[in-house]
């Protein structure tokens, strides 16, 4: 796998987004999310897409489990709900911060030397609970710090200077940079800063999932293998209580999957059919349902899918109507097992 060849990178253009999901209230259409969608199958090849699937994007957080493989291929020594923690978007529960902690310990590092921006916790409940405390944003509050602590790890391993982890010309950087190019088959389109401070890594929609189905059907004890490993049995760690990837990941055996900021998510099966979706606005209220036809169309059985189908819609504190995949993605089997996924 590693070394295989690799593509030129995708062209840089505004994305021909479609319709992915409606929101339906009383019947009626009253709005419409676009996006992109891509579907592809056991062998690679490109089963279903919808909207742009091979224009540059910014793939966020759910690059996330490619920069783990990465470090792993660096010398990073973690399995386990601390590599889960290195591939997470994490909530800021205790667990978490005690787990960054952990891998700052590891390294002989502090938090001080973390680089990425302070923040309060990303779960409501915990954040407002570490307002009322009086507690002020930190870096290990931030949903990055088990990525950024993981990064310091193998830079200190490398012998590689720590000040300066997150510059794109950093040889851990580079290392990531060399990973992202070889797993998704494509040169980097780009590199810019993500919300954390880290380099951001443009690829296409169809190369992030190409990079995930990679990681899932690669031998045990690879890197990959153990980055998918880690994050299927500790999915918590890899997002945090009450998440809907870590639902997702328990409702689907076999499942990887991990969410982006602006509407991103990627998933895989054990078998490399995956899905990748990018919803246009970074509305978060439509990348369950869309990604949930996304799988249906993939294989999963409706029946396992069925919650995450649609997402209510309030009016007057009484449900009144639902987002839902449009009418061009949804799935029939998926629709049929979701009860109220009717337009009427």
């Amino acid at each position: 796998m590693y070394g295989s060849p690799v593509a030129d990178a995708p062209e840089i253009r505004e994305p021909l987004h479609a319709p992915v999901a409606h929101l339906i209230r009383g019947g009626l259409v009253e709005g419409i999310h676009y996006g992109s969608v891509v579907v592809l199958g056991a062998d690679g090849a490109v089963e279903f897409q919808l909207g742009d699937t091979e224009a540059a994007f910014h793939p966020r957080s759910a690059l996330k489990p490619v920069q783990a493989v990465a470090m792993l291929r660096a010398g990073l020594p973690l399995d386990g709900e601390l590599l889960s923690l290195t591939a997470a978007s994490h909530s800021g529960e205790e667990r978490h911060l005690a787990g960054t902690r952990r891998i700052l310990e590891l390294a002989g590092l502090g938090e001080d030397d973390l680089r990425n921006v302070p923040d309060l916790p990303f779960d409501p409940v915990v954040r407002e609970a570490w307002v009322r405390e009086g507690r002020l944003p930190s870096r290990l509050a931030q949903n990055c710090s088990g990525k950024h602590a993981a990064m310091l790890y193998t830079a200190k391993l490398n012998g590689w200077s720590l000040d300066d982890y997150l510059d794109p010309g950093h040889p851990l950087q580079q290392a990531i940079a060399e990973i992202v190019e070889d797993l998704t088959g494509q040169r980097i389109a780009q590199v810019t800063v993500d919300g954390c401070g880290a380099p951001l890594f443009a690829v296409s929609l169809q190369g992030l999932a190409r990079a995930v189905a990679r990681i899932v059907t690669a031998p045990p004890g690879t890197p990959e293998a153990r980055v998918a490993d880690a994050m299927r049995e500790h999915a918590e760690m890899a997002s945090g209580s009450g998440r809907d990837v870590a639902s997702l990941m328990r409702a689907v055996p076999g499942l990887l999957t991990k969410d982006g900021f602006e509407g991103v998510q990627v998933a895989a099966l054990p078998d490399g059919r995956a899905v990748a979706v990018k919803i246009a606005d970074g509305a978060d209220r439509a990348r369950v349902p869309v990604a949930a036809a996304a799988l249906a169309r993939c294989g999963v059985d409706p029946a396992a899918l069925a919650e995450y189908a649609t997402a209510p819609l309030l009016g007057g504190g009484a449900v009144v109507g639902s987002i839902r995949p449009a009418p061009a993605l949804s799935h029939d089997d998926l629709a049929a097992a979701t009860p109220g996924a009717t337009y009427s």
